[in-house]
């Protein structure tokens, strides 16, 4: 059977990058999820903080959104 997480058990692989990211920009979780929610995508707080935390899987159209607020390509958000 596949298991659909990281080695250390994380459901996505961008979490720690957007905790990252988002804290050189010096902005909160909810800050976060407003922009995301000015360009569209229906996420809040909650849902930013169990992404960063690993406890989420990510879809490609939030990886989508989430590297336009950051202003970097998907590929940056895996890596």
């Amino acid at each position: 059977m596949f298991i659909n997480k990281t080695i250390d058990g994380k459901n996505n692989l961008c979490g720690e990058k957007i905790t990252i990211l988002r804290t050189q920009l010096g902005i909160s979780q909810r800050e976060l999820a407003d922009r995301l929610q000015i360009i569209g995508l229906d996420i809040d707080k909650n849902a930013i903080q169990r992404i960063e935390a690993g406890k989420r899987f990510v879809t490609d159209i939030e990886l989508q959104k989430i590297s336009y607020v950051f202003k970097i390509s998907v590929d940056n958000l895996l890596n």
